[in-house]
């Protein structure tokens, strides 16, 4: 580039492209914007993630960074495909569409854990001002925002979905109106970000609009691989860059911020040589700032889920609807949890093919984890992944509200008023098997297609069916007479959520464990910030992709405050 960049945001997802807006509002700033993946617009979108129903985009490998492998549960050395977007919008691109903030306690939390300023009275602001809420209004809402918000009607709600709710409310979970309402416990019709069309919005369109792709202040580089950024002793000045064709760029710039998501963004921070010391010099990496939290504190939502094979009746009318109708958020009642630490997504269809049309779900996960794992450089080589161990129910809290909330779903499932609905109730997880049989392809279409017709005219062998070729012969009356069985199948069923978090942690200078200050800028350097979902401290009680936005948005305006008492002090600057 033959200017200086002023800000140059190194990743495309959720934060980045927020950022790139944001920042290159001032037509002062030059901006520039470096995507790993493909861009993704409002023109370009494909089918499958144009569609809200979204159970193909994150199955295509060309959305995804291929190689990436995970450690799911403690104690487990058996990897597994994790799926985190390689494409410009990130996970906006090709996640669930969920809008869901989480609860005021946990961005109080964060201000206690030294994150200075992150208390929900200044995160409030930000996250009505990235929404326009279609059905609520008044002092928690927005409507100016880029997100257009709104929920599935009543008269679209899946007859299963229908049942659960009314399951639910049996036991006490009553019906609520406002997801992102007051945080009480009950059942809510889930708030969804999409377009006036009814198609998903990733922030590469809701962001960089075609308006903000015309200002000529603002660069998008997408198939551009970050190696490493570039430092002048402790300060930032740059990024080196691998291109699609192997070419390798190296761009200056004034300020670099970090945006590549809770797994690559601690990566680069290593390779680059900011991380715990030891690490880095048996890597053979020339040492920059010594940080042993870079990497650390990995949160996840751990997941389990309860499904049913629906019949005719209880099948969803409407093929194109969103899947993840109503959520179900409870409390586990377990000593030093706090209130509505339990989430369960209540879904019409468990898969975007033919068997999961058939197949309904209650997807359970920990709404407040407290397992720790962590993300490790395993070669300066920015095409080898790191190692990601998230160690999930090494916390026995976790492990014990998991081995619940599958009772609480079976129970649900299990009731008598869903019997038009439903027929053979059954333990689930998103594991690789499933993952394996859900993509595309003429081979897994057939088997798909012909398991399908066998369960719609097997009649009462339904159950051994299930059980012979879906449950490999486990049984929920199994689990349930055996807390034994019942631990050793979450323990190796749980899952993620697609929900990484935490691993460039802010807190305070003198906390070893910190990686950024509260306005994410890195300890220890200069002119080096991140911004996505590895700054949280905690994991939020919600899908991560709202709390993400709202970061990148209330980090835009203190780049810019802060820019503003730059330009008026430049001495102390």
């Amino acid at each position: 580039m033959s200017t200086m960049i002023d800000y140059l945001i190194l990743g495309g997802g959720s934060a980045g492209c927020v950022l790139a807006a944001r920042l290159s509002e001032d037509p002062s700033n030059n901006v520039c914007l470096v995507e790993a993946g493909r861009d993704i617009c409002a023109a370009n979108m494909p089918p499958e993630i144009r569609s809200r129903y979204p159970g193909r985009a994150y199955l295509d490998v060309g959305n995804l960074w291929q190689r990436l492998n995970a450690l799911m549960g403690a104690g487990t050395r058996q990897s597994r495909r994790y799926e985190q977007a390689r494409l410009l919008g990130g996970g906006s691109a090709i996640n669930a569409l969920m809008t869901n903030r989480g609860a005021p306690a946990d961005y109080d939390e964060w201000q206690r854990l030294g994150a200075e300023g992150w208390n929900w009275d200044n995160c409030l602001p930000y996250f009505r001002k990235l929404e326009n809420d279609t059905d609520f209004t008044g002092p928690l809402h927005g409507q100016d925002g880029p997100l257009r918000i709104r929920r599935t009607a009543d008269a679209a709600l899946s007859p299963f979905v229908k049942a659960v709710i009314a399951a639910l409310g049996e036991q006490g979970l009553a019906r609520k109106p406002d997801q992102n309402g007051p945080w009480e416990n009950g059942v809510y019709v889930g708030a969804i970000g999409v377009s006036a069309a009814g198609e998903r919005i990733p922030t590469s369109v809701c962001y960089l609009t075609d308006v903000v792709r015309q200002r000529g202040n603002l660069s998008i580089r997408t198939d551009c691989l970050v190696e490493r950024v570039l430092f002048k002793r402790n300060t930032a000045v740059g990024a080196r860059l691998r291109l699609g064709d192997g070419q390798i760029l190296e761009l200056a710039a004034r300020q670099v911020i970090i945006c590549a998501g809770a797994i690559h963004s601690p990566a680069l921070l290593m390779r680059s040589g900011v991380g715990p010391v030891n690490e880095l010099l048996d890597l053979g990496i020339e040492l920059v700032a010594d940080r042993p939290g870079v990497g650390g504190n990995l949160m996840e939502h751990p997941s389990i889920a309860v499904s049913a094979l629906l019949t005719r009746q209880g099948r969803t009318p409407f093929v194109d609807e969103h899947h993840e109708q109503a959520i179900v958020r409870f409390s586990s009642g377990l000593e030093q949890t706090p209130e509505g630490d339990m989430h369960g997504a209540i879904l019409s269809r468990s898969g975007w093919h033919s068997i999961g049309y058939r197949l309904g779900s209650i997807f359970f996960w920990v709404n407040k984890s407290y397992s720790r794992g962590r993300v490790r450089l395993c070669s300066v080589d920015p095409l080898q992944e790191p190692e990601v161990e998230f160690n999930m129910l090494s916390d026995p809290r976790d492990l014990q509200r998991l081995k619940d909330a599958l009772r609480l779903g079976a129970r649900t499932l299990g009731a008598a008023s869903l019997d038009a609905e439903r027929s053979v109730v059954f333990p689930s997880s998103y594991s690789p098997r499933v993952a394996k049989v859900a993509l595309p392809g003429l081979f897994n279409g057939v088997l798909r297609g012909t398991l399908s017709a066998l369960l719609d005219i097997a009649g009462p062998l339904r159950g051994w069916l299930v059980r012979r070729l879906v449950t490999q012969g486990v049984t929920l009356d199994r689990l349930l007479a055996d807390d034994q069985a019942l631990e050793a199948f979450v323990r190796s069923q749980v899952g993620g959520t697609w929900h990484p978090s935490g691993t460039c942690r802010m807190g305070r200078a003198d906390d070893p464990s910190a990686v950024t200050l509260g306005d994410g800028r890195v300890i220890g350097v200069r002119c080096l910030r991140v911004c996505d979902a590895s700054l949280m401290p905690s994991i939020p009680c919600a899908n991560t992709n709202v709390p993400t936005i709202m970061i990148a948005e209330r980090i835009a305006d203190l780049i810019k405050a802060e820019a503003v008492q730059q330009a008026r002090s430049p001495a102390t600057a």
